[in-house]
């Protein structure tokens, strides 16, 4: 690669990118995974003193495989056939861990810091959201039946973390659905599910024993957006009781609090989230707070500042170009707002089969744009919530959601969030800064026809000889100076990392 001149690798690039991305055909860009170990996931995981801690460490490669770990602190323990790490560490600090996963294939080492302390969600939460799919129909069954979608399709060995519950768990305002009927609250005022979850805490218990987090949704309002009980004025009861049947995520949708009188007095879009992340900080639990007010009062410069660890800046997503592109481009200018413990969130992902109801179909973007949603979701290092049904995953969305090097740009610990530098019309070049010094670069063609995208080093704030590995083929694909450009077809893009070459 070397010897040749770098005009004839830009053309070379070029034809590979459009030839691959430029046919939907569904063409698998995401290389299977091999039989050795691999470790994948997060390098870095925050949990506050004396909290429960539950992480499992994600590696793909043959079974059966056997986990250990060097530099665990007191207090935690590592089931070797799981790899999940238990336990509490009372003695804050940054621990430095080396993970270790085996067969018979070989061994695979990493890196790992645990840091205890104050802050938590040190990189973007990645999970499952079931309102995308079933919103309404959601029920215990269901959320169960997700969990363990993950676990047999292998999304748990690439670091997907949470099985998140949204709205309809509660019980409804005024339905004539039985199974959303019911006390709403205990005598002592205890949140109480709907009949279609019988017991919230086996329900967490089961899908913590599969290696995963379990969220849940509510709000500061009366009722949420479906008319279900919310958590206005029960605040500390409802933190109490999440905490008590184990859960580890909560999203907190605005809804019904736009009508109350607490939302006109000064400060009344922080208020409502003040007073639940100081509930949920009381618990000797570990909460990832996550604030549903799409973007109201630019909630992203004050976000961090009321306990919350990630919020919406926009509207609901839908499953079109125009929806997914307003939405992920408008980001620019929010990059200084993310840092770990604190994460912009554009919202869900929309691929695979949604519906947000019991009918289902097939994500309408087409497969360049599934890339760019995906390239641009991981560059913005936003929250990745997945909202189709696990159960009805193809080939083509599980190669969406398993590539190790695209969602390492999302798991980066720096923890930056991309910047648009450049911008040509519908032509786009958007950059990251990681962890290694390297640069996570997205080459966006927004436009309808194929066109030549560059991405110029001056723009990126880099000089010399660069190393360019396409991330969803996992192919070095140049050694470049000056600019690198390929041509990239409507609606798609090109996601490569580039290294200063000595």
């Amino acid at each position: 690669m070397r010897s040749l001149k770098w005009m004839g690798l830009a053309v070379w690039c070029g034809l590979m990118a459009g030839a691959v991305l430029g046919a939907d055909d569904r063409v698998v860009l995401t290389p299977k995974s091999g039989p050795e170990p691999r470790i994948n996931g997060a390098r870095v995981f925050g949990v506050r003193p004396g909290n429960p801690c539950l992480y499992t460490i994600a590696a793909t490669g043959e079974r059966p495989m056997q986990f250990s770990a060097k530099g665990l602190p007191r207090g935690l323990a590592l089931d070797k056939q799981t790899g999940r790490i238990t336990g509490c560490v009372k003695k804050a600090g940054t621990y430095p861990v080396v993970l270790i996963a085996k067969n018979g294939k070989g061994e695979a080492r990493r890196e790992f810091k645990l840091v205890v302390g104050d802050t938590i969600c040190l990189t973007p939460p990645m999970g499952w959201n079931s309102w995308n799919c079933f919103a309404a129909s959601v029920t215990d069954e269901k959320v169960r039946a997700a969990a363990k979608a993950m676990v047999d399709s292998g999304l748990i060995n690439h670091g997907w973390q949470y099985v998140n519950i949204d709205d309809f768990w509660q019980v409804h305002k005024d339905s004539k659905d039985p199974t959303l009927q019911g006390p709403a609250r205990g005598p002592d005022g205890r949140i109480l599910p709907n009949p279609r979850f019988p017991d919230m805490k086996a329900l967490a218990d089961e899908v913590h024993r599969l290696g995963f987090k379990i969220g849940l949704y509510s709000t500061p309002g009366p009722w949420t957006c479906g008319s279900c009980v919310g958590s206005y004025k029960h605040e500390e009861l409802d933190a109490r009781q999440y905490a008590e049947w184990g859960f580890d995520y909560l999203k907190h949708d605005w809804c019904s609090f736009g009508g109350c009188p607490e939302s006109k007095q000064k400060d009344g879009l922080k208020q409502p989230y003040i007073l639940m992340g100081e509930s949920l900080k009381k618990q000797k639990r570990d909460i990832v707070f996550s604030l549903c007010q799409y973007g109201m009062g630019n909630v992203w410069e004050w976000g961090g500042s009321v306990g919350g660890n990630c919020w919406r800046t926009t509207g609901d997503i839908e499953d079109t170009w125009k929806s997914m592109t307003e939405i992920g481009f408008s980001q620019n200018g929010h990059e200084s707002y993310a840092k770990p413990g604190n994460w912009n969130d554009p919202d869900m992902l929309v691929v695979g089969k949604v519906g947000w109801s019991a009918n289902l179909h097939p994500s309408r973007l087409t497969d360049n744009e599934q890339y760019t949603h995906i390239s641009l979701w991981c560059l913005l290092a936003s929250p990745l919530l997945i909202g189709c049904d696990m159960t009805q995953m193809d080939e083509f969305t599980l190669g969406l959601l398993t590539n190790d090097e695209v969602l390492e740009v999302d798991q980066d610990p720096l923890g930056r969030q991309a910047a648009r530098v450049a911008k040509d019309g519908d032509l786009e070049v958007w950059a990251k800064d990681m962890e290694d010094g390297s640069k996570a670069v997205g080459l966006f063609n927004r436009g309808g026809s194929t066109s030549a995208v560059t991405a110029r080093w001056k723009d990126l704030g880099i000089s010399g000889s660069q190393k360019v590995r396409d991330l969803w083929r996992q192919k070095d694909v140049a050694v470049a100076k000056d600019e690198f450009h390929a041509e990239i077809p409507s609606h798609g893009c090109l996601l490569v990392r580039m290294w200063k070459q000595d």
